[in-house]
Formats: structure tokens, C-alpha cells, sequence
């Protein structure tokens, strides 16, 4: 190492960063599964989610969700000061200093509330929000008999019945009418803005979305404290206005769940082009040849090295879980491991 090297710190973005778990106390249960993931012994019974690599905050909780670097910077504070290095011109000319990207693993320990996303328009005029929140999802792990997503209405709704439903708090009717879609490892999911769903007990995801904590909860009841947790405060009658009442059955599901078989490649993009205004991810492997970018790795199996063009060689084990800096440059992973890289909306 040289004296130059030994002066880096992990703020500075020009190395890849090795992150601990940041897990904020949710309202459901979960968080074996990323316990195991890591390795790690304890468990807490309120830690389905580990925000990676997170400049996002809980929505109404500034205090909560910021990754701390390990030498005890703000991420957020430390991508600001250096974008350049994390982010690179392209990004910073799109997007400002913003990473525009929010990665989580989420273990569902129960199933999920019914549930959706307001969309970027949505947003901007009643939460002031630069973002709603698509998201899409990485199954990488089930447990028990069948592990299932629910997602979309099957068929073209009312408003008034919706209203009536969350009215009523009928969790019934409203998962009743979502379409029931058994998943397994290596499956994905795309979920637009504004598409009701709830993720089922038992399904280990990577979730990628837009860098917000916007959820308007159909099914509030059971899950929250109050109907004003629902609606994020601005009452039903208007938040219901972001919901995607449109039918989701039949060949049109295909645009959103896909089981996708590993092929073996060394890198494979996930979602393709309808997701990449919003994020994009790729299953990578041994000889995988990476292009500078700012991105979250997630280490699913086995172990590597990453070598970096401008950072040298990292090494990545089942587990880690990494925020690379544009700056690190262009990159090849060797040996058996397999991993997700998670990388904002293309700058283009």
C-alpha cells in the first residue's frame, strides 16, 4: 500500500466500500433470511429490510434509512461532496449529486400489507418529491410450501369499489382481487408505480426502486397504527388517485413476473429496457466485464476477487455487500462467486 493509498478514506469514492447491515425497524416481521445471507447469528424480529448503499430516508423519519460508511460518514454527505467520484459527469448532468437509486434486501417474515406506489407526476405535486417509487424485485430466496406474490388487479376496477374496500379495511376483496403468482429463486419482478401488490410470507428479495419511502397502504389495518399512516396524510379520497385500477391478467402479467433460468452467462441483464429509466441489474459471475459506474453489489454465493482499473482488487464473498464508485473505473470479477450489481437509471 502507498502512503497515498493509506490516506483514502471510504468517503472520497474512489474505492469500492465493503457496508454492514443497515436494517430499520419495520412494521412486519423478517430478517432471517438476511442474517443468513451474512452470516450472521443475531436476529431481529423487526429487520425484514437492509437498505444498501441508502441515501433515502424513512418518509417521515430524517433520522432513519442513511447508510453510515464504515469510517462513520453519511453516504449521502460523502456522494454530495465527492460526485464526481461516485457518480461520474454523466450522472451528475442528468441527475444532479443524487444517486437516484435506493437497493434493499427485504425477507418477508409475514406477508406483506396490500399496497402501492405513487408515480413520479404523483409525487412532485402532493409530496414534493422529485421521485415516486417504482421498484422491481430479485427473488433470490423462498421458504415453505409455496411462496407467492400478489400483484395487480386481475381485471379493470372501479374507484368506488377500491374506496369501498379500503374504506372497509376488506383485506379480503383486496387480495382477492390481485392476481396469486407462485415465485422461486431467480425469478423477477416488475413493479410500475401505482400497481397494487403484497409480497407473501417466505420470499427473500434484492429489491431495486426509485429513492423514496412512498407507500400508499390500502390495508392499513393490522399493519399500522392509523389510517394516516395509509394515505401518507393526505387523506384517501386523494391518495387513491395513484392507484393503477387497470386489469393485469393474462399475457399482460408476462410484462411484469418472469422465471428466468441462470444461464451460466457471465453477465446478464434482469429487467431490460422498460426498467432502465428507473434502475437496472445484472447477475454477474466469473469473467464478467463491468463498465465504470456507480452500483450496489450484492454477493449471492461463493467468493471472487473484483479487480478494479483505478482501485486494484477487492475481494467478494456470499454476503458482502459493496457500493462501487464510478471512479474505481472499468472491472472484472474471477473465481466461482456469483452477485447482483445494482446500478441507477441509465444517464442517457
Amino acid at each position: 500500500m502507498t502512503d497515498t493509498d493509506a490516506a483514502l478514506t471510504d468517503a472520497d469514492g474512489l474505492r469500492p466500500v465493503r457496508l454492514p447491515a443497515n436494517q430499520p425497524e419495520r412494521f412486519y416481521r423478517g430478517g432471517a433470511a438476511i442474517a443468513a445471507l451474512r452470516g450472521e447469528h443475531e436476529v431481529r424480529e423487526f429487520g425484514p429490510e437492509d437498505w444498501v448503499a441508502s441515501c433515502t430516508t424513512l418518509h417521515g423519519r430524517p433520522d432513519l434509512g442513511l447508510t453510515v460508511l464504515p469510517d462513520g460518514e453519511l453516504l449521502r454527505d460523502a456522494v454530495a461532496e465527492h460526485a464526481d467520484n461516485w457518480l461520474g459527469a454523466s450522472h451528475i448532468a442528468r441527475f444532479g449529486t443524487d444517486s437516484a437509486l435506493l437497493v434493499k434486501l427485504l425477507d418477508a417474515g409475514q406477508r406483506l400489507p396490500v399496497h402501492c406506489h405513487p408515480s413520479d407526476e404523483f409525487a412532485a405535486a402532493h409530496f414534493g418529491s422529485r421521485y415516486g417509487k417504482t421498484e422491481a424485485w430479485i427473488v433470490v430466496g423462498t421458504s415453505g410450501p409455496s411462496a407467492t406474490v400478489h400483484i395487480g388487479f386481475a381485471k379493470d376496477l372501479d374507484a368506488p369499489v377500491v374506496a369501498d374496500w379500503v374504506a372497509r379495511q376488506d383485506a379480503a376483496a383486496m387480495l382477492g382481487a390481485l392476481n396469486e403468482v407462485t415465485v422461486r429463486p431467480g425469478d423477477t419482478v416488475f413493479v410500475p408505480a401505482g400497481v397494487p401488490h403484497a409480497i407473501g410470507e417466505g420470499v427473500f428479495i434484492v429489491e431495486l426502486q426509485q429513492p423514496t419511502d412512498l407507500s400508499v397502504t390500502l390495508e392499513w389495518q393490522g399493519f399500522l397504527d392509523d389510517e394516516g399512516g395509509g394515505h401518507l396524510g393526505i387523506g384517501f379520497d386523494t391518495a387513491l388517485g395513484c392507484v393503477d385500477l387497470s386489469g393485469w391478467g393474462g399475457e399482460r402479467m408476462g410484462a411484469l413476473v418472469r422465471h428466468q433460468e441462470d444461464t451460466g452467462a457471465p453477465v446478464r441483464d434482469l429487467f431490460g429496457d422498460a426498467a432502465s429509466r428507473f434502475f437496472r441489474a445484472e447477475r454477474i459471475r466469473g469473467g464478467a466485464e463491468l463498465t465504470p459506474s456507480f452500483a450496489v453489489l450484492v454477493a449471492m454465493s461463493g467468493a471472487g476477487v473484483l479487480h478494479t482499473e483505478h482501485a486494484g482488487d477487492v475481494p467478494v464473498a456470499r454476503g458482502d455487500t459493496f457500493v462501487l464508485p464510478h471512479a474505481a473505473g472499468a472491472a472484472t470479477v474471477s473465481g466461482d462467486v456469483v452477485a447482483l450489481r445494482c446500478q441507477p437509471p441509465t444517464a442517457s
